[in-house]
């Protein structure tokens, strides 16, 4: 599988030749074997003297290939079902406070772009602490709290009287807008906003864990940090501030996942650019592990039936403008304006619907794909890894809610059509009489949803997010471990003041309790 190129082909049929020779090493040998030889021969040209110039982007494809990938094991018919729960309440959550006054704001479109991120994380992922593991430790983005809030609802750790203080604190018992352990107390464990404080807390978060585990402070363990980010947010001067010194302190216990649905607060991150692969390029450059999600399962026929490499080509050409275009405008508008632009690819789709065309997922909203990825990351050793996910902002609010559009990061209220489309879209057990009142929905206690929801918690360890501020008290040492120490800082300070030299003891003591200070440094 082969793809083509726009520079003009001075020789194809060598050309050809090169491309077998690889394709057989790689079929035969493996793709570390592959890319051995491909460094080879680049070192070898640019030591002949050639310019050979630096590209640090890979292909604009996933980066876990269908073949390598493990079977989902979750039930992601209960999952999904969740997942839809999870939707319904953080939509609701920000609207009724809305429909109080658009002063409280809040944000509809970020969790609904990230929901399966979070989604297989909980599942399947995140530890909570237990006298098993001391936990994950994950920072949540500040905008995706709606959701968070609505996982802790069917978990029953809030009530639907807190829900409905979203963003009403004054006098307590209400919701932060966004994570802060001095607001929740118990709840929150790291503050994330302003936007880009997330991405540098959680680098030094994780130096802090190995500084800890190798002075024997703590006991090792294979703890991760987790921290979720927004494409636009990457902009912020602190997010990338300090990509460097994880990869110097080989932090493979770290782990960023970048949220990648094209939209900021204002409009497009790279409306003609892409910036899964500017931010490809940055962290490959600084060293890191990079896992690219873009394309759900759907794409995988599509993909295959791509021997030519058209497909593949286009992906790469296109911007992420014109995505959301995509996404926006439809099936039949994709159908025209990205298959359209080649005839062999709109052949290609000739007996797919419109439907089944603005159907195609992208990977960040694909659970097996998201699987596979997390999987990949906890598994790699020696650099900290990020995984770039590509989603659709405000993924499920419809496109009279804003999907994909620009004005979806400022979406704050839904009329009764748009709730009925979102309703109908995921299913939810809310009648017409009702769907004015906007009301939460929690199963029964006994459903299989909150079964499995609970039991997948209790086996990785208990809820997150979850603080505690109960620490072992450290023992004070007794006063006589001081007390050499002080007599001969008194001394040297008393004779320093007088011009006196030291006397010869006193020196040597002082001199034997700074060698001693040194070997507790160095420990």
């Amino acid at each position: 599988m082969f793809e083509t190129s726009k520079i003009d082909d001075a020789d194809p049929a060598e050309t050809r030749e090169w491309l077998e020779s690889i394709d057989s090493v790689l079929k035969t040998q493996g793709s570390e074997r592959a890319h051995y030889l491909l460094e080879r021969i680049i070192d070898f040209t640019r030591r002949s003297g050639a310019y050979l110039p630096f590209k640090p982007n890979t292909a604009y494809v996933n980066t876990i290939s269908t073949g390598q990938e493990l079977e989902y094991p979750g039930d992601r018919a209960l999952e999904r079902r969740i997942e839809a729960y999870l939707r319904w309440n953080a939509m609701a959550m920000v609207v009724h406070a809305n429909r109080q006054s658009s002063e409280f704001g809040g944000h509809l479109a970020s969790y609904a772009s990230a929901a399966t991120l979070y989604e297989v994380g909980f599942n399947h992922f995140w530890r909570g602490p237990s006298e098993q593991h001391p936990g994950d430790m994950v920072f949540i983005q500040g905008h995706s709290a709606p959701g968070i809030y609505a996982r802790a609802y069917l978990e029953g750790r809030l009530t639907e009287d807190q829900l409905n203080r979203f963003r009403h604190e004054v006098g307590g018992g209400g919701l932060s807008s966004y994570p802060h352990p001095w607001l929740m107390p118990d709840f929150w464990q790291f503050p994330t906003v302003s936007m880009g404080l997330g991405p540098m807390m959680a680098i030094y978060q994780a130096r802090f864990i190995r500084y800890i585990e190798h002075r024997g402070i703590v006991p090792v363990s294979d703890r991760k940090v987790w921290a979720f980010l927004g494409d636009g947010e990457m902009d912020e001067p602190e997010s990338l501030g300090a990509i460097t010194m994880p990869v110097r302190e080989k932090l493979d216990n770290l782990v960023f996942v970048i949220n990648c649905n094209l939209q900021r607060l204002d409009g497009p991150v790279r409306g003609n650019g892409k910036i899964i692969q500017e931010l490809e390029a940055a962290f490959l450059g600084a060293g890191w592990n990079v896992i690219k999600v873009l394309w759900g399962r759907r794409w995988d026929p599509l993909l295959q039936q791509d021997t030519k490499g058209l497909l593949r080509r286009l992906m790469m050409e296109c911007v992420d403008g014109e995505y959301q275009n995509f996404k926006a405008k439809g099936g039949a508008y994709t159908r025209e304006h990205f298959f359209g632009k080649d005839p062999e690819l709109k052949e290609m789709v000739a007996n797919m619907s419109d439907e089944d065309i603005w159907h195609l997922n992208r990977g960040g909203h694909d659970a097996r794909k998201v699987f596979n990825a997390y999987q990949a990351a906890i598994k790699h050793t020696g650099q900290p890894t990020v995984i770039l996910a590509k989603t659709v902002k405000g993924f499920g609010l419809g496109r009279t809610g804003g999907e994909a559009q620009n004005i979806t990061h400022q979406q704050k209220k839904l009329d009764d059509a748009a709730l009925r489309e979102f309703r109908d879209r995921f299913n939810i057990p809310v009648s017409d009489a009702d769907i004015a009142s906007l009301p939460y929905f929690r199963p029964a206690e006994n459903s299989e949803e909150l079964k499995y929801l609970q039991g997948q918690r209790k086996a990785l360890g208990g809820y997150l997010p979850q603080r505690s501020d109960r620490a072992p008290p450290l023992r004070t040492p007794a006063l006589e471990a001081f007390k050499a120490a002080a007599r001969v800082l008194g001394r040297s300070r008393d004779l320093h003041h007088h011009g006196v030299r030291a006397h010869p003891d006193v020196a040597a003591e002082g001199q034997e309790h700074r060698q001693e200070h040194r070997a507790d440094r160095a420990r």
